[in-house]
């Protein structure tokens, strides 16, 4: 089976949330690993496409998991475990 190639891009809403996790003083570390890994991945001039890694999508699922995480960072993170590739079956 082929490898499909990781066409997902972070939007600029996403990027501005991660923009806001990464400046806020409260943010864990786990939000701004997810943060991070999101802004990233935002389309670049020479369409180079970015992968969120193992690492990163451990972060991102911790801080959705969190409920103290703010809205901005979950929306990083969401965005960043979305350009993950899929599980092979």
């Amino acid at each position: 089976m082929a490898n499909k190639r990781n066409t997902e891009v972070t939007g600029k809403r996403a990027a501005s949330a991660a923009s806001k996790t990464l400046r806020s003083p409260t943010a864990s570390k786990a939000a701004k690993s997810a943060a991070g890994s999101a802004l990233t991945q935002v389309q670049s001039k020479s369409g180079a496409y970015e992968v969120t890694s193992r690492k990163a999508a451990r972060a991102a699922s911790k801080t959705l998991r969190s409920p103290n995480a703010s809205k901005a960072a979950k929306s990083a993170a969401g965005s960043a475990l979305t350009q993950r590739p899929g599980r092979k079956s």
